[in-house]
């Protein structure tokens, strides 16, 4: 076994345990992905979730299987995303072969081609990208991805129709409507909400058949999306230990705010109401049927 072998072992290795993933073939994609093709000749500039930029010795693609972040623009801070929170994401959404995944926000396209792989042949990637050097970075590096469609497009405008699973690869402070509406039942939905410093929390939304079961999944910081809103979004935004012990469902009816309430916004509201019995029944079903 030579030393790149090795590291790549590693490194799936430490996306399991970090993001604590419970599928295979999740990890399986994350193995078989040599995340170098995606970043660029190095060497590379690096951080941690809790330094700053530091640079490869030399171009060896074995600095590149750590869990750290990867400069795609070092002076924005824009990055190619923590492989251990992306897998949790993939996890926590338990994807499955055959579903029609959008992504907004697919950066160099490393993540897309991950998801090529989890949805497999019969399956579809949406590839959403609003900076032009990304899109054509991203055309290059998935070519050899058959289900993967690399689209040059605002995300908050068009995802392409209905899908089964949406991920946004970037901060927003709502869930925009468009995004809701063209999940299919069943539908998941994940989202970074958060302030202009960039942090806030990491929201899976399901479309039922009337109603939105929310949870939040954990906190996050990351590069803002275009078109994130001019709103302030309220602070309680970045408290997701609370938000995770009282979120329950979104509403996106006309209602006077009220004691379940936990964040009202004009066009959505999360809420400590829990789903009605009917629908909370069949999201227990679901749940269990997928494992």
């Amino acid at each position: 076994m030579n030393d790149l072998t090795a590291a790549r072992r590693n490194y799936i290795e430490e996306i399991k345990h970090r993001g604590k993933i419970s599928s295979p073939r999740l990890l399986r994609a994350f193995a078989g992905i040599p995340r170098e093709r995606f970043l660029g000749e190095g060497p590379w500039r690096l951080r941690s979730v809790v330094c700053n930029y530091w640079s490869t010795v030399d171009a060896n693609p074995i600095y590149l299987y750590q869990d750290v972040l990867v400069a795609i623009d070092e002076d924005r801070w824009l990055d190619n995303g923590l492989p251990s929170l992306w897998a949790r994401v993939f996890d926590v959404l338990d994807i499955k072969e055959k579903e029609h995944v959008v992504q907004v926000g697919c950066g160099t396209g490393y993540y897309s081609a991950i998801l090529s792989e989890v949805v497999g042949p019969a399956g579809t990637v949406i590839a959403i990208e609003y900076e032009e050097a990304l899109v054509q970075r991203a055309r290059r590096n998935l070519r050899d991805h058959a289900n993967v469609k690399v689209i040059h497009c605002d995300g908050c405008q068009d995802v392409g129709g209905p899908a089964d699973v949406i991920i946004v690869h970037a901060g927003f402070s709502y869930p925009h409507p468009l995004w809701l509406d063209s999940l299919r039942p069943k539908g998941r939905l994940m989202v970074p909400l958060t302030n202009r410093a960039r942090r806030g929390t990491l929201f899976k939304i399901t479309r039922l058949e009337t109603e939105y079961h929310a949870e939040a999944v954990e906190r996050i910081e990351i590069f803002p999306g275009h078109g994130r809103g001019k709103a302030v979004v309220n602070e309680r935004l970045t408290q997701w230990w609370e938000a995770k012990s009282r979120v329950r469902s979104l509403r996106r009816d006309a209602h006077t705010k009220d004691h379940t309430c936990w964040l009202h916004e004009r066009g959505f509201c999360f809420s400590t109401q829990a789903l009605n019995d009917e629908a909370r029944s069949r999201h227990s079903q679901d749940q269990e049927a997928s494992r």
